[in-house]
């Protein structure tokens, strides 16, 4: 469908991106500074130790300059393990956006699917047992206003206005903006924001650590399907029968506007037996782990699995959705279901080098938050470590 071409921002005119208000920096006034001041007479011999103390004064400068900037941050500091009662809470953002967050008490569960599973993968594995500590979901995908807080912020720099030699791949912040219309003629208020990269979804939830003081991040794939499942050790988190009361496919997402269908409201469907709402369907939803075409099929079949996991790294691409989506028939909905994402997801972006920060086209794709009572260590003060480059 035609939608209106992206902008593409350039750096802030007007004031020195270095320059913070400040008085301009002066040199000692008379008697002049014989490490920074020429005489009238150059002394040849006495000139590297000159230029070296001038070099080094203006890099401090430049460097304290930048350091102030509220754009990038030093990485918040967050705690390791959180001190809340294990029930239900309503987080707020800045701009007046909530959201509400489901308590998960952890546990055993078998993750992956049985041979005989109807619609199943062979990327799925079959099942094997793993445990996850407690933790908190989000009691829905991340809707547009919540994300709206992070991209939109006006006080932070868009990832392209960094200059280069200072910015740090986890710094604080947004996106670009998209290269087509970001809704794809589906619905905002009230909508799961769509098509971010695994990149984007992770620097959201590097923002939300920074304003709330909570380690968010990206559920792994084991916490994901553990809450899907919600108990049920059948094909989804509900009975068969009823996938319909509970999510939205390619059966029954059509309405009057969109007749090969499309998102719907966050929440409108029935929670399953934690209190989890669109687990199935409406949109795919980003994991925090790497993706690995065995499935569980990496893990130990006779043991109890801990640990659970495939840290993200530096790669923009091989990362794990879960869930199924709007366009999928209801067998893709299934707990066990999975996806890797690759570089045909951007596809119909022409930029060079494409963004890390959107998917062009790929509107099936969104994301819900975690919060780990006790966080694994070795995702402790995760941050995106993405950087843009050729593919």
């Amino acid at each position: 469908m035609p939608g209106r071409v992206g902008t593409f921002p350039h750096a802030r005119g007007g004031q020195s991106r270095y320059d913070n208000g400040s008085p301009p920096l002066k040199l000692h006034d008379p008697p002049p500074d014989p490490l920074t001041t020429a005489p009238a007479s150059w002394n040849l011999s006495d000139m590297p130790r000159r230029f070296t103390c001038l070099f080094l004064v203006t890099v401090s400068a430049v460097a304290v300059s930048f350091a102030d900037d509220p754009a990038v941050p030093p990485p918040p500091k967050v705690p390791v393990k959180l001190d809340l009662p294990p029930k239900n809470f309503t987080q707020a953002l800045p701009g007046g956006a909530k959201f509400e967050m489901v308590y998960v008490p952890g546990g055993e569960f078998l993750m992956g699917s049985p041979a005989n599973e109807v619609g199943r993968g062979d990327n799925e594995g079959l099942p094997v047992k793993v445990k996850v500590r407690p933790y908190w979901l989000a009691k829905t995908e991340c809707t547009w206003d919540e994300f709206d807080e992070w991209w939109k912020n006006e006080k932070l720099l868009k990832a392209d206005e960094v200059p280069p030699p200072q910015v740090r791949a986890d710094a604080i912040s947004r996106p670009t903006n998209p290269y087509v219309d970001e809704l794809y003629d589906h619905g905002r208020d009230g909508f799961p924001a769509i098509c971010m990269t695994h990149h984007a979804a992770m620097m959201y939830c590097h923002w939300l650590r920074s304003k709330t003081g909570k380690p968010f991040r990206l559920p792994t794939e084991a916490e994901w399907e553990f809450a899907a499942r919600a108990g049920s050790n059948g094909p989804y988190g509900c009975p068969e029968a009823e996938i319909g009361d509970y999510g939205w496919s390619k059966k029954n997402s059509p309405d009057d506007d969109h007749e090969k269908g499309t998102t719907h409201k966050v929440g409108k469907k029935k929670a399953n037996a934690f209190g989890l709402h669109d687990m199935h369907g409406n949109v795919w939803e980003w994991c925090v782990d790497h993706y690995d075409a065995k499935g569980t099929g990496r893990l130990k079949a006779d043991v109890l699995n801990e640990n659970v996991f495939l840290k993200p790294t530096d790669k923009k691409w091989g990362h794990v959705v879960k869930g199924g989506s709007w366009a999928d028939e209801p067998d893709r909905l299934r707990s066990a279901a999975r996806r890797g994402s690759d570089k045909s997801w951007m596809k119909h972006d022409p930029q060079l080098p494409q963004s890390i920060w959107w998917l062009t086209k790929m509107d099936i794709v969104g994301f819900r938050v975690a919060l780990p009572v006790d966080e694994y260590p070795d995702l402790i003060d995760l941050k995106p470590q993405v950087e843009k480059k050729p593919d």
